[in-house]
């Protein structure tokens, strides 16, 4: 199915636009941009002022610009040519044209109508501009990014067709698609907004989410494995507790857990990493539904300055500050790694012969002439470690630039590339976790007694073979996440 424009977009129509996918946009949509266009032309023709249209940008926006529609829009866009760094991930940056393409295609920003049509058109092929990581404050937008991808729709700089990083103009030809053509207004727009920021955060929160899906299986199987007494999840104990994420999430974990039967042979009190999962996967899943609710509204807004209203006026405003995505992405940082943390605590149990039931050490079939989990073990330690490194927030380290125009910013871009990272991060310790419960059941675990913890493991075991004799277990950590999340998913599809 086409996505159809201006939306209400979502998370997983920009997952799916990291593949060519169609966009349309409908003629009603379309009238309503060109109208936008023709009243900026009617304002512009009857002197209204108009920030960007003849006038510089930034904190020169009191100097006169360029004579041409043609010129203003290369000094727009010209000087914005200072990002540096690794080239931002291709589904990113396919992800932020979409997000571009939603906001001017709610008719506010006054662009021409084959500006949306362009974006619409590279969305279609595998065409993608190559952005550099760093250089966006997030505050009148994400300039410096968003001027490296419309440059390369004009066909100057660089892009990537097929996974391969080619000149622009190169890229475009032969993707069939022609060089884009703006003015000054039509440039403008394209990079006065934090679509780059909205996008990573979006897609952090989707692979979040399913993270901590993952986490509530894997922490029932966990539990299953090992014997444990279930009654840390009793629904009078949760409702007592009053936080609607615990409630939520310990019905999820009963539900995967039906039918068990406790072991009988373990503490009356399991570890924090067991006993509390219900709260602190809870109080995420409060925390994510937060999160949620700015996805949700940055997908359905115009970012953009000024905004036209046909027949009422052109108001100039802030809504390119991207606060509410710094805020955002900042908790699901937290969130991140406080996720990674229980998904660590908890492979450290399950490799620990004095807490694990016995099993042999790192679950290794013949500990010293095998290490079993040792290796990954190790990896997880550092993940956790960059994932709290990365929890420093980012929203409150405003610094004044632009000669003091932009004297407050909310770095929302690097707190929404941090949040992107780390989601990236998480679905590793959750393979990591995966795998030990794989091999836990290979080392000598009991078998589940639930029917869905069963059917979960039998997956893992399916897709993953036993660590005897060792071998690298990079690929099988990744296998492991990707089994785990998508098993439940495809389950209920």
């Amino acid at each position: 199915m086409p996505i159809s424009l201006p939306g209400p977009l979502t998370a997983d129509d920009l997952h799916a636009a990291a593949a060519p996918i169609p966009v349309d946009v409908p003629a009603p949509v379309r009238e309503s941009v060109a109208a936008g266009r023709r009243f900026l032309a009617e304002s512009r023709d009857g002197n209204t002022p108009i920030y960007g249209q003849t006038t510089g940008f930034g904190a020169l926006v009191g100097y006169p610009g360029r004579a041409t529609d043609a010129d203003q829009a290369d000094n727009t866009l010209a000087h914005l040519g200072a990002g540096q760094g690794p080239d931002l991930p291709l589904p990113l940056v396919r992800a932020a044209l979409l997000v571009r393409a939603g906001s001017l295609a709610r008719g506010r920003s006054g662009v021409s109508p084959h500006v949306i049509d362009a974006l619409a058109a590279a969305l279609g092929t595998d065409f993608t501009p190559a952005v550099p990581r760093y250089g966006s404050v997030g505050a009148s937008g994400d300039l410096i990014p968003l001027a490296y991808a419309a440059q390369a729709l004009r066909g100057r700089g660089h892009a990537y067709l097929a996974g391969e990083r080619l000149p622009a103009a190169a890229a475009l030809e032969k993707a069939g698609l022609t060089p884009l053509t703006l003015d000054g207004r039509d440039a403008l727009a394209l990079v006065n907004g934090v679509s780059v920021t909205t996008a990573a955060l979006a897609l952090a929160q989707r692979a979040v989410r399913r993270s901590h899906r993952a986490l509530q299986d894997l922490t029932a199987l966990l539990a299953d494995l090992l014997g444990c007494d279930t009654q840390f999840l009793d629904a009078r104990l949760i409702a007592a507790y009053a936080h609607p994420g615990a409630a939520v999430v310990a019905a999820r974990m009963r539900e995967r857990l039906a039918g068990v039967r406790p072991s009988g042979t373990r503490p009356l009190q399991e570890p924090y990493s067991i006993r509390c999962a219900p709260q602190l996967l809870g109080a995420a899943e409060d925390a994510l539904s937060y999160v949620d609710t700015v996805v949700m509204n940055d997908l359905r807004s115009v970012s953009d300055n000024p905004l036209l209203f046909p027949g009422e006026g052109v108001v100039h405003g802030g809504n390119f500050f991207g606060q509410p995505a710094a805020f955002a992405a900042d908790l699901l940082a937290a969130v991140t790694a406080q996720l990674g943390t229980l998904a660590e605590r908890q492979l450290d149990l399950l490799v620990d012969p004095a807490r694990n039931t016995g099993l042999p050490p790192m679950l290794a079939a013949g500990p010293g002439q095998q290490h079993g989990l040792q290796g990954v073990q190790l990896a997880t330690t550092a993940f956790v470690a960059q994932l709290r490194r990365d929890a420093t927030p980012a929203s409150v380290q405003s610094l004044p630039t632009n000669l003091h125009n932009q004297d407050v910013v909310p770095f929302g871009t690097q707190a929404a590339l941090r949040a992107y990272d780390g989601a990236g991060l998480l679905h590793l310790l959750c393979g990591s976790l995966a795998l030990g419960l794989r091999q836990a059941a290979h080392a000598g675990a009991r078998q589940p007694t639930a029917a869905a913890c069963a059917a979960l493991l039998d997956r893992l075991e399916h897709a993953i073979p036993p660590v005897d004799p060792d071998r690298p277990l990079d690929a099988d950590v990744r296998r492991a996440a990707d089994v785990t999340a998508e098993f439940f998913l495809n389950r209920a599809a």
